[in-house]
């Protein structure tokens, strides 16, 4: 069983952006959108401005109260599209019940939409098209198993989740006749039958159904791959879907939770906005 360290492969990519950007002499900015005060909104944004001060990135706040209007964020996401200081525009989720989620998403100018959430860039992921952004979480994925030398070609990957954030465009990608990908991929959800059963067929597991220690060693074929993308707070503890404890001795590679994936979702972040800036 080998842990698959994210922060540090996180850290190499930084260092690479870093030495690229001061290399162009360039100062992208990246615009940050926060509606409300909520609490776990607020640490993702400091984490992810934290890594823009380490690469050389302008962190542009736009902190906005929760009663603020759907229509007053769109005039404010209109300012940013068209300002030429700002390459990437970021809007922190989740957003207050009165706020569209998908208007707010599509009103952001594709070509500034590192998150990847954008209707087009999601096509272009469908389709293949390597010109738009792919989604952080799932980019990170597939670049931590890259760079860990972890072939997914003609493998069996499963995903426990379909969010729209994870698990959907990670299958896409995954399953796309592409580098690093070329896998057959089944996607479970909370009404998949025999789900233990299909875990266990697994050649890689990927967990991303937002639930602690949901996956067991029950579920997981000896010598498989897990990749845990949960984080779930439990008694002030941040916890995976995968009860690690449990299920690494029987793993050839696992992340762990906190330091695997989380760490390289920001990187991506930070690499989606240096790739079109």
């Amino acid at each position: 069983m080998k842990i698959i360290d994210g922060k540090a492969i996180a850290e190499l990519i930084e260092k690479d952006l870093t030495l690229r950007l001061a290399s162009s002499h360039k100062r992208p900015g990246l615009a940050f959108l926060l509606v409300g005060n909520n609490a776990a909104s607020r640490s993702y944004i400091n984490m992810k401005k934290k890594a823009c001060a380490r690469i050389g990135i302008l962190s542009i706040d736009k902190e906005f109260p929760e009663t603020i209007t759907e229509i007053q964020l769109m005039e404010e996401i209109d300012w940013l599209n068209r300002d030429p200081a700002v390459h990437g525009i970021l809007v922190q989720l989740p957003l207050p019940s009165h706020i569209s989620t998908t208007n707010i998403m599509r009103a952001v100018d594709p070509k500034k939409d590192v998150d990847g959430f954008h209707p087009i860039n999601i096509g272009k992921m469908l389709l293949g098209e390597t010109d738009g952004f792919l989604p952080c979480t799932p980019k990170g994925v597939v670049t931590l198993l890259a760079k860990s030398h972890i072939s997914v070609e003609g493998k069996h990957v499963v995903i426990v989740g379909r969010s729209n954030i994870v698990g959907k465009p990670l299958a896409a990608i995954l399953m796309q006749k592409a580098p690093h990908c070329n896998a057959t991929v089944t996607v479970a959800n909370s009404y998949t039958k025999n789900l233990a059963a299909i875990c266990k067929s697994a050649d890689i597991l990927i967990a991303a159904i937002g639930s602690p220690k949901f996956i067991t060693k029950e579920m997981i074929k000896p010598g498989a791959v897990v990749i845990d993308v949960g984080i779930n707070r439990v008694n002030h503890l941040i916890v995976g879907d995968v009860d690690f404890e449990n299920v690494a001795p029987i793993t050839s590679y696992i992340t762990p939770v906190p330091g695997g994936v989380g760490p390289m979702t920001i990187a991506m972040l930070m690499s989606n906005l240096l790739e079109k800036s």
